[in-house]
C-alpha cells in the first residue's frame, strides 16, 4: 500500500470530526461543478430556440430518475464497502465494490433497452407535443449511453467509500469542464444541434469513467483491489445489502419530486400559476444553499459505515452529533445571506419587464424559505447515519414522514384550511421539515444508544470468555 492509501483509511477510521470535514469539502465542490455544467448545458441549448430547451426539460426528469438509481446504487456500495473496511475485511470490501460495478452494468443494460422502447410514448404522455422530435434526438443519445452515467456514480462512490474524495472530485471536474468546452463545438461548430448537446454530455461523462477506470484497473493504487479474478465471487447477501440502501435512496429522490408536484398544486389553489413560478425560483436558491449540507451528509455515510463495521459506537455517536452541529452552523450563515440579499437575489430572477412583477413576492419567499436550511440538518444527517449502517428503509421512512406526509399536511392545513394562502404553504413546508427532522433525529439517537449498549454487552461477554 502507498502512503496516500494509508492516509485515506486512517482519516475515515480515525477522528469522525476530521473525517467529515475532509470528505465533505470535495463533495461540495463536486456538486457545485455539476450545477455549473447543467447550467452551461441549458444556456448553450437555449440558443437553438425554446423548443430545443423545452425538449431537454421533458427528457431531464426521466434521466434524473435513472441517474437517481445509479446514485442510489453508489450509496449502497459506499455504505457496504465502508462497513467492511471498518470490520477490517479486505476481501469482502473489494468484492462489494466489484458487485456494485457488475450491478451497474446489468441495471444500465436493462433500463437502456426499456427506455429506448418506451421513450416516445412517455414523451407523448408528458405533453412533449411539437418538441417531440428534438426530445427523441436528445433522449436516444442520452439513454443509449446510460451505462456511462450509472457507472460514473458507482465509481465515484467507490472512491468515497475509502476516503479518496480528491480523485472522485477530479473525475467530476473533468466531466464538467469538458462538457462546457464541447457544448458549443458540437452544437454550433459541428452543426449537430441538440444531438450535439447530448453527445457532448456523453463524451464528457465517458472520459470521467475512463479516468476512474484507469485509477482502478491500470494504476491500481486504491486501498482496495478490484481484480475480478482474485476477489469477485457472486454473493447474494452482498447484493441484498447493497439494494437495502440503494432502493430506498432512489425512492427518496422520487418522493422529493412528488412533494414538489403536491406543493405546486396547493400554490395554484391559493394564488395561481405565478405562485408556482415564485416558489420554483426561490427553491432553486434554497437548493443551492443546501449543497454544503448535502456534502456533509454524504460524508456521514462513509464515517457511519466505518464506525458501524468496526463496532465503534463512540465514533458513530460523535459523527452523528458533529455533522448536525456543523450543518447547523453552516445553515445559519447561509440563511442569513439569503435574508440579507433577498431583494438582490429576487432581481436576478425578475430582471425583465415580463417578470418584474414577481420581485416583491420572490424576495418574501426567499426570506421565509431561508429558514428551510435551518430545519434540514437534523433530518438529513440522521437519514445518512441510517444509510451508512445499512438501514436504508429507516432513512426512507424519515424522508416519507418529513417530506411526503408532514410537509404536505402542514402546508395544506395552514395554506388551504386556515386560509393563510401562499405564506401558509411556505410556513407549512418549514414546520413539516422541522418536525419530521426532529423525529428522525430522535430515532437515530435511540438507535445509536441501543447500538452502544449492544457493543458494551459484546465487550463484557468477550472479557468474561477470556477470563474463563
Amino acid at each position: 500500500m502507498t502512503k496516500q492509501k494509508n492516509k485515506n483509511i486512517e482519516v475515515i477510521t480515525g477522528d469522525p470530526k476530521k473525517a467529515i470535514r475532509k470528505l465533505s469539502v470535495p463533495m461540495m465542490v463536486s456538486m457545485f461543478l455539476i450545477v455549473l455544467y447543467n447550467l452551461a448545458d441549458s444556456v448553450w441549448v437555449a440558443g437553438l430556440g425554446s423548443d430545443a430547451l423545452a425538449a431537454i426539460g421533458f427528457v431531464t426528469p426521466l434521466f434524473m430518475i435513472l441517474i437517481g438509481l445509479g446514485n442510489g446504487l453508489g450509496a449502497g456500495a459506499n455504505s457496504l464497502i465502508a462497513r467492511y473496511i471498518g470490520a477490517d475485511d479486505y476481501g469482502q470490501a473489494s468484492n462489494s465494490g466489484l458487485h456494485a460495478i457488475v450491478l451497474s452494468i446489468i441495471i444500465s443494460v436493462i433500463f437502456t433497452i426499456i427506455m429506448l422502447i418506451v421513450l416516445k410514448p412517455l414523451l407523448i404522455i408528458m405533453g412533449a407535443g411539437n418538441t417531440i422530435d428534438y426530445a427523441m434526438k436528445y433522449g436516444i443519445v442520452i439513454f443509449g449511453s446510460l451505462i456511462v452515467f450509472v457507472f460514473s456514480g458507482v465509481a465515484s462512490a467507490i472512491f468515497r467509500s475509502e476516503g479518496d474524495m480528491k480523485r472522485a472530485t477530479y473525475a467530476i471536474a473533468v466531466t464538467a469542464i469538458l462538457n462546457i468546452i464541447l457544448d458549443p463545438i458540437f452544437i454550433y461548430y459541428l452543426n449537430l444541434g441538440i444531438e450535439g448537446a447530448a453527445w457532448a454530455t456523453v463524451i464528457s461523462a465517458t472520459l470521467s469513467c475512463v479516468v476512474m477506470g484507469y485509477w482502478i484497473w491500470v494504476k491500481r493504487d486504491l486501498y482496495l483491489d478490484y481484480n475480478f479474478k482474485k476477489y469477485f465471487k457472486w454473493n447474494n447477501k452482498i447484493v441484498i445489502d447493497t439494494f437495502q440502501v440503494a432502493i430506498p435512496s432512489t425512492l427518496e429522490n422520487l418522493i422529493m419530486s412528488g412533494l414538489a408536484i403536491i406543493i405546486n398544486i396547493m400554490l395554484v389553489m391559493c394564488s395561481g400559476t405565478q405562485a408556482v413560478a415564485v416558489y420554483t425560483a426561490s427553491m432553486r436558491i434554497v437548493q443551492m444553499a443546501m449543497i454544503p449540507l448535502i456534502g456533509i451528509a454524504t460524508a456521514v455515510i462513509t464515517v457511519a459505515g466505518v464506525a458501524y463495521g468496526s463496532h465503534n459506537y463512540k465514533n458513530l455517536k460523535l459523527g452523528h452529533s458533529y455533522s448536525i452541529k456543523l450543518g447547523f452552523a453552516v445553515s445559519i450563515i447561509l440563511g442569513a445571506i439569503m435574508v440579507i440579499f433577498s431583494k438582490q437575489i429576487a432581481y436576478a430572477f425578475s430582471y425583465t419587464s415580463a417578470s418584474a412583477a414577481m420581485a416583491p413576492e420572490l424576495a418574501t419567499a426567499i426570506s421565509i424559505l431561508s429558514l428551510f436550511v435551518l430545519a434540514i440538518p437534523f433530518g438529513i444527517m440522521s437519514s445518512m447515519v441510517f444509510q451508512g449502517v445499512g438501514k436504508g428503509i429507516n432513512s426512507l421512512v424519515i424522508t416519507v414522514l418529513r417530506s411526503l406526509i408532514l410537509e404536505s399536511i402542514f402546508a395544506y392545513v395552514l395554506g388551504i384550511v386556515l386560509g393563510w394562502g401562499v405564506s401558509g404553504v411556505y410556513i407549512g413546508v418549514l414546520l413539516g421539515c422541522f418536525v419530521g427532522g426532529m423525529v428522525g433525529y430522535a430515532w437515530a439517537k435511540t438507535f445509536i444508544k441501543n447500538y452502544a449498549k449492544k457493543c458494551k454487552d459484546m465487550l463484557k461477554s468477550e472479557d468474561t470468555t477470556i477470563q474463563q
